[in-house]
């Protein structure tokens, strides 16, 4: 997080907006997330789908939601994933496709 010096207040790195709406989901559907599920989510809302994974990813890397897939054979998410994944700028399908794992808010 990153902090405003005049008051001290953290600003999260991620879209809180779009961590509601993808953790209301995720109570909703009593499961964890899946990419369709974001898919889904931002065709329903208009919302941009690299947006949310954007969110996402930042999210995982920031300790506040885990990513779980089974098998060695998928991707972690780590800082350096996520820098080769934006250097085209835009996520597309095909960028987050080898993610099929499940997303999930982490409990306290």
């Amino acid at each position: 997080m990153t902090q405003i010096p005049e008051t001290g207040e953290e600003i999260p790195k991620w879209d809180v907006a779009l961590e509601a709406l993808a953790r209301e989901e995720c109570e909703q559907s009593g499961s964890a997330l899946k990419i369709d599920d974001f898919k889904q989510l931002a065709q329903t809302h208009a919302i941009r789908f690299d947006d949310i994974m954007v969110t996402m990813f930042e999210l995982v890397l920031n300790k506040k939601w885990t990513y779980h897939s089974p098998g060695k054979e998928h991707p972690q998410i780590t800082r350096d994933e996520t820098n080769r994944l934006y250097v085209n700028g835009r996520l597309k399908n095909e960028d987050v496709a080898e993610f099929t794992g499940q997303w999930a808010p982490v409990t306290k």
